[in-house]
């Protein structure tokens, strides 16, 4: 008879799994908690205790590090001298190890959790157990996801086994389990001796899906998500469309981190991740209109976001252009039906709709990776208008609009503004004059009375003059530059309102 050693904390799909795994001719030896819930459900159980001949002691810590059981997972089935063994101690060969480990992840996120409590919550007897049996994956099937029972119980039943290749990648599985496990106890420790960026950084994702080409077609790629609950992009759903691109989902993250920034109905659009138009409305259709009115050009094979759900009226307007991918928090079954003439356009709905960016933002260089906090602020401790005239209160409103724009655009970045919709972006040169200049070139709606957003400083009165020569009536700008004062003196010298926030907002 065949023995699978079943111990989990995540008990979903347990006992029909058993069920199954008992009518195959397997004995079901457990612990603790499991034991208990599979006796419940009608099957016959031994007990590691009663195998074991040893107790379970001190409050379970002290139940499956034990030689009778650790020798039937990691034997050899090959090897004579391991069969002797086994034979002369009275090892029991154990042919399936399911074991998924304390809910550590799950109670650390708890507001309230004592270091006592997530440390009593590290599994050590689990990963012990699921290492040794992914270790000798030629002889022992590892289970940890409960994702994999189906397919394990039809393999069986239609085989008899499972294939070298299936145990390996099962194996696998697991040693990314433990990892990532071990990864979260690190980053937790060195949190709690304020560590706010662990000094070993465990990164832990699994492929969602292959990728037709990376950012060419020369280059491999693939989409991974981050280990735990998914969220974001990894929880988009696709309703309709051609499979996504690598290009596709770094447009789709900068709209989607454009849009949360926005509490009012707000249409994104971008290109080559950069936003090429952004606007705001009582409606999600006045706010596309105002938004497509930016840049309609290059609005054309564009990647949009929307934070409210897509009606008809929207619908029908977005398809009156070619459009590669939407993402939104849902669309009226009249937008869908509208949608599906455009049998490529990619539609993601995503719920719920995050409130922001979380995790490491993360890059690689060589050598090595650079790992920041999201840039998730807006303003700094120091706001503050350094110009003889005040903004007005619709100014006011344009520049923290377009202050919440610029943020999003590469470096150097500059944002003309006006009523609530960009006017003019200028997105990734070299010198932020010239990021003023094609502002005011891109612009396709009048620039006068607009306001500008800087990401930061301007280094000389230029920029600001070039802008004032356009109708911007007011900056906003961080401030900072040996020159600050020569600034300053120009706006006032234009009659421009200035303001001050303290804080850039670099892209790179």
């Amino acid at each position: 008879m065949k023995v699978a050693l079943v111990s989990v904390s995540n008990k979903e799909g347990i006992e029909d799994f058993c069920r199954e795994l008992v009518k195959l001719g397997y004995a079901i030896f457990s612990t603790g908690g499991t034991a208990a819930a599979l006796k419940r459900a009608g099957i016959a159980v031994v007990d590691v205790a009663d195998y074991t001949g040893f107790p379970e002691i001190m409050d379970g810590r002290v139940k499956t590090l034990h030689p009778k059981v650790h020798g039937g997972i990691l034997a050899d089935r090959d090897k004579a001298h391991h069969k002797a063994a086994m034979e002369e101690h009275g090892i029991q060969a154990i042919d399936m190890v399911v074991v998924n480990l304390y809910p550590f992840e799950e109670t650390i996120k708890k507001p309230t959790v004592t270091l006592e409590e997530a440390i009593e919550n590290i599994d050590i007897g689990g990963p012990t157990m699921v290492r040794a049996a992914a270790k000798n994956h030629p002889h022992v099937i590892i289970l940890v996801d409960p994702r994999d029972y189906p397919w394990v119980l039809d393999a069986l039943r239609e085989r008899g086994d499972l294939t070298q290749e299936e145990r390996r990648r099962l194996a696998a599985k697991a040693f990314a389990h433990t990892g990532r496990y071990d990864s979260l106890i690190t980053a937790y420790l060195e949190k709690t001796l304020g560590e706010e960026l662990p000094t070993n950084l465990g990164l832990f994702f699994h492929k969602v899906q292959g990728l037709r080409y990376g950012e060419n077609p020369h280059q491999k790629a693939a989409f991974y998500a981050e280990g735990g609950e998914p969220w974001g992009l990894a929880r988009a759903r696709q309703l309709q469309g051609k499979e996504l691109s690598y290009n596709n989902l770094l447009d789709l993250h900068s709209v989607l981190a454009l849009a949360l920034e926005f509490q009012d109905p707000v249409a994104v659009i971008a290109k080559h991740n950069n936003p090429c138009g952004v606007a705001v409305g009582e409606s999600l259709a006045q706010a596309y209109a105002k938004a497509l009115e930016c840049d309609p050009v290059s609005a054309y094979g564009g990647i949009m976001a929307f934070n409210r759900e897509v009606d008809e009226e929207t619908a029908r307007e977005i398809t009156k252009i070619f459009v590669e991918a939407i993402i939104a928090p849902g669309y009226t079954p009249q937008a869908l039906e509208v949608f599906s003439a455009k049998a490529n356009l990619r539609l993601l709905e995503l719920i719920p709709w995050p409130e922001k960016l979380r995790g490491w933002d993360l890059r690689r260089v060589a050598g090595g990776l650079l790992v920041q906090e999201p840039d998730t602020l807006l303003m700094g401790d120091e706001l503050r208008v350094v110009t003889r005239r005040e903004p007005t209160e619709e100014e006011w409103k344009d520049l923290t609009f377009a202050w919440r724009v610029v943020k999003h655009v590469k470096s150097n970045a500059i944002v003309l503004a006006r009523g609530g919709q960009t006017v003019g972006i200028g997105a990734g040169q070299m010198s932020r004059v010239d990021s003023v200049k094609i502002a005011i070139m891109k612009a396709q709606i009048p620039t006068r009375d607009s306001v500008l957003a800087s990401d930061a400083f301007f280094p000389f009165p230029d920029g600001v003059e070039e802008a004032a020569g356009a109708g911007v009536r007011a900056v906003i700008q961080p401030g900072g530059s040996i020159r600050d004062k020569e600034v300053i003196g120009a706006a006032d010298r234009l009659g421009l309102a200035m303001v001050f926030t303290g804080m850039r907002h670099f892209r790179h």
